[in-house]
């Protein structure tokens, strides 16, 4: 009964464990946040930093993830 839970488990551990040793490791990555398509506006008193370019690329890198493992 309870093994899917188990499974479930296991697996968002496993998740929040990779999330946390990527975001260690966020300023040791060049390109992440640094990409053409990178929204950066800077004011006197204001910056705005949407990264659109590395949303797709995450997003895309995610999609192609989750494709090969459901298979």
């Amino acid at each position: 009964m309870f093994g899917g839970l188990g499974k479930m488990l296991v697996f968002l551990g496993f998740f929040i464990v990779l999330i946390g040793l990527l975001l260690m490791m966020g300023d040791k990555i060049p390109f992440v946040g640094r990409l053409p398509g990178d929204i950066i506006i800077r004011k006197e008193k204001f910056t705005f930093y949407f990264p659109l370019a590395t949303c797709i690329l995450i997003s895309f890198i995610l999609t192609l993830l989750f494709t090969l493992f459901r298979r």
